[in-house]
């Protein structure tokens, strides 16, 4: 014969099966439920904020270097670009793949060799239900022995979603703020700096979602050759003249301090691309308008159109009109008809294309004062990239994909929460309202459930409050 504790067990299971069935109600077939491809975004992380300080600081007196196109937001954040991979939108799991990678370097030794040398690259996030994982291709030189360790895709970083609920997502993916902690295997291949259970700084991340048959489109319509091909506006039509330029493009990230002192605590500003201008993370990509290209004097000219507006405390700058000449291969690279920077630029045309990739750019007197004074003239500022098609069959270099800007609307709560709201917790999604997610209950009808329910049903309820609080400790960095 049952005792009166296994016959209450058995009540409130029935109860709660009884419950559970009323409440789930199943997403409405759509005929987008397969899996959606991952085309653009973008990751931002700064590994861990305060690793940074101790490289850059007194003790390691080292410095970080980014690669494969990363760039920066403010002065903590590394942007890592590119996302591919894919989103279930039913099963609320995601699998997203980001490109360049940050190295550190400190401890110089006397004859050059850096006792600390760490590289994170390729971030990999895969996301299923409210937990994660964070992969990085990782090398780095362990303390005290030197030894060299490369390893690829190494689970980094644990990610904690809280209460967000990933399903039911639409033509874009966003979260905010996801708390990292450091795995038993990323703190190996930290060089041993951090123990595992160490938080790590919370990843923020975007990504444009499009349906595979859309992504898997070929050369049609919308697919990644056609869409190729629509972005080279093509300027003189069927039949180019001889020494114009059919297209070109100028690639400039202006000086990687000078945008972090704009999106630092400092000017606490903030920059904004119109007229076409692209972001690619660790630069900006102005597209070109006109040119003319003079093989035998070795002389170019190209205009380039859209703008970058920088504004922040008694800061107030736009780069806009922006133009180059080279003679003799020496460039010049002017704003609104002013010579701001100079270059080395060897023209070497290759298959209908020149290219100048990464040349050194040198702030000149018109160019420091453009700045207002905040550099003297000779400072090195980025990296120029100048792309030139002569001919219609040139393609332009790729540029970095981050997609779309994210959006900031929190997704509805599934049918099947848990109850947490995303707002219980520093992490925080958000999707696109093209695609519904599953449908929730009505109100009344789910408070009228839960009242019939709620006395025999406690024990359950306390029971897994308890192990709610001791997950989450359990989850809490420490």
């Amino acid at each position: 014969m049952p005792t009166g504790r296994t016959s209450r067990l058995h009540t409130t299971a029935l109860l709660a099966a009884l419950l559970g069935a009323l409440l789930f109600v199943p997403p409405a077939p759509t005929a987008d439920a397969a899996d959606r491809t991952v085309q653009g975004g973008r990751l931002d992380w700064g590994i861990k904020s305060s690793f940074q300080n101790y490289v850059t600081g007194p003790i390691a007196k080292g410095s970080w270097s980014l690669s494969g196109g990363a760039g920066t937001v403010g002065e903590k954040l590394f942007r890592f670009h590119s996302a591919s991979g894919a989103y279930d939108p039913d099963a609320g799991s995601l699998s997203s793949a980001f490109g360049g990678g940050v190295r550190f370097t400190g401890h110089t030794k006397a004859d050059g060799e850096n006792e600390l040398d760490l590289t994170v690259s390729s971030p990999t996030v895969r996301i299923s239900g409210r937990t994660g994982t964070l992969y990085a291709d990782i090398r780095s030189k362990a303390r005290g022995s030197g030894q060299i360790s490369d390893r690829r895709q190494v689970p980094m970083a644990s990610l904690n979603l809280g209460g967000v609920d990933m399903r039911g997502g639409g033509s874009a993916v966003a979260l905010n703020g996801v708390p990292a902690t450091l795995t038993a295997e990323g703190a190996k291949s930290f060089a041993g700096y951090y123990e595992a259970g160490t938080p790590l700084d919370p990843i923020s991340l975007s990504v444009d979602v499009k349906p595979a048959k859309e992504a898997s489109a070929g050369d049609g319509p919308g697919g990644p050759g056609k869409a190729e091909e629509s972005e080279k506006p093509g300027k003189d039509g069927t039949s180019e003249k001889a020494g114009t330029v059919a297209d070109a493009a100028l690639d400039w990230g202006v000086r990687r301090t000078f945008r972090e002192y704009v999106g630092g605590p400092i000017a606490e500003g903030r920059w904004k691309l119109s007229g076409g201008a692209r972001d690619g993370g660790a630069l900006y990509r102005f597209p070109g308008e006109k040119g003319r290209f003079d093989a035998e004097k070795g002389e170019l000219s190209a205009d380039f159109g859209g703008s970058v507006h920088f504004t922040g405390k008694d800061l107030d700058l736009t780069l806009e009109k922006l133009s180059v000449s080279v003679k003799k291969n020496k460039g010049t690279l002017r704003a609104d008809g002013t010579a701001i920077a100079t270059f080395d630029a060897p023209l070497k045309p290759e298959k209908g294309l020149l290219l100048v990739e990464e040349a050194d750019t040198e702030l000149t007197e018109d160019g420091a004062k453009l700045f207002g004074s905040l550099y003297r003239a000779g400072t090195e500022m980025d990296p120029l990239t100048l792309a030139v098609a002569l001919d219609e069959d040139a393609k332009l270099p790729a540029l970095p994909d981050l997609g779309s800007e994210p959006t900031t609307e929190p997704p509805a709560k599934s049918a099947q929460s848990d109850g947490k709201d995303a707002t219980d917790s520093t992490a925080s999604a958000a999707t696109d309202s093209g695609d519904s997610g599953t449908p929730v209950l009505p109100l009344t009808l789910a408070a009228a459930l839960l009242v019939v329910a709620a006395g025999a049903t406690w024990f359950v309820r306390r029971r897994r409050t308890a192990a709610t609080s001791v997950n989450s400790e359990e989850q809490a960095p420490r």
